[in-house]
């Protein structure tokens, strides 16, 4: 009796220190995607105006802001996560196994994946399996068999691109961007080689091997997770080109342009429509154990899923954000407000 005694005492004083400490933090912290950055700032500023502290938000990567949001529950982790991709299973259990256990999904739009340069530049269009030819470290030469990349210029690959030096500032590993250009471009690309694509049925750790390794010569640059630093070095070097979400090329029209893939142009409407086939969901994960604790935390999810904020006048369509479909958002605002968990 004396020591179930104890022990209850024990688990009780545990749950009123960690309590405490939850308490501790009186404003919200946001990590992840630089793509998704932009909006939940403008979801931040909004709730700051009307509901109270505006939260911190920091562009750490997908990946960076999923290892983050993974390692713990309590005011010294993040409570939500933004990214540009969906969470990988890897990433799910490593929540799990750190006792992040309830897990609010919350897509909220679409995005497109620019290849864009500086406006003063001729225009471009480029397909797929040529932006794998430009940025692969490994490309089939003439025999067919995979060589260290020889294109130096664009006109290397095709005669009717710029005959310029092939320099493309992209992001790193750790971006969910990066994850899903190699998906929706990269292994396009490859596979438009017949070789390539039997590869790819034959052997797929093989095939990716090739398809999601990026060349290491200075034809593709990591430039890290700042895509306004992106922009700038655009603006200055009409030659290179950089890879970000479409809501920086529309903020940024001004400066820059983006160029066409496989035939279609970068616009809001035909990424809306899905004619521009290099696009993606974008997401935010939420702690549902720091719903009631961290103060605010239902009201920013539900400014972020509001009409106002997500609907097609909202201030996030107009920042770039690709609205979801009326139906699909309706079943979002219904997670959010249930607070449904995340199953895998």
């Amino acid at each position: 009796m004396l020591k179930r005694t104890l022990l209850t005492a024990t688990v009780a004083l545990a749950a009123i220190a960690a309590a405490n400490a939850a308490q501790a933090r009186d404003q919200i912290r946001i990590v992840g995607s630089s793509t998704v950055y932009p909006f939940t700032t403008a979801v931040a500023e909004q709730f700051g105006k009307s509901a109270g502290k505006t939260p911190v938000v920091e562009s750490t990567g997908t990946g960076g802001g999923m290892k983050l949001f993974c390692a713990g529950v309590g005011a010294e982790h993040p409570d939500l996560t933004n990214a540009s991709r969906a969470i990988k299973k890897s990433e799910f259990e490593m929540c799990q196994q750190n006792g992040v256990t309830d897990i609010i999904e919350i897509k909220v739009g679409f995005d497109g994946i620019t290849i864009s340069h500086s406006k003063s530049a001729p225009d471009v269009k480029l397909t797929k399996q040529q932006i794998f030819l430009a940025l692969a470290k490994e490309v089939p030469g003439a025999d067919g068999k995979m060589v260290a990349n020889p294109n130096k210029l664009w006109s290397d690959i095709d005669a009717s691109l710029p005959p310029t030096k092939i320099e493309v500032l992209g992001p790193p590993p750790t971006s969910g961007t990066r994850d899903a250009f190699i998906e929706l471009v990269m292994r396009p690309g490859a596979a438009a080689f017949d070789n390539l694509k039997s590869l790819s049925k034959e052997d797929k750790k093989a095939f990716r091997k090739v398809s999601d390794t990026m060349r290491e010569d200075g034809g593709f640059v990591e430039a890290g997770e700042n895509d306004n630093l992106i922009v700038q070095k655009l603006d200055a070097n009409p030659d290179a080109f950089g890879i970000f979400g479409y809501s920086f090329l529309e903020e940024n029209q001004d400066k820059i342009k983006g160029a066409a893939v496989d035939g279609v142009t970068p616009s809001f409407d035909v990424i809306a429509s899905g004619e521009y086939k290099v696009s993606r969901p974008l997401f935010i994960y939420a702690k549902k154990q720091h719903v009631g604790v961290i103060p605010g935390m239902q009201e920013f999810m539900d400014e972020y899923v509001s009409d106002s904020a997500m609907g097609e006048d909202g201030y996030l369509p107009a920042k770039g954000l690709i609205p979801l479909p009326a139906e699909e958002l309706a079943k979002v605002r219904e997670a959010v407000k249930n607070g449904t968990g995340l199953s895998m």
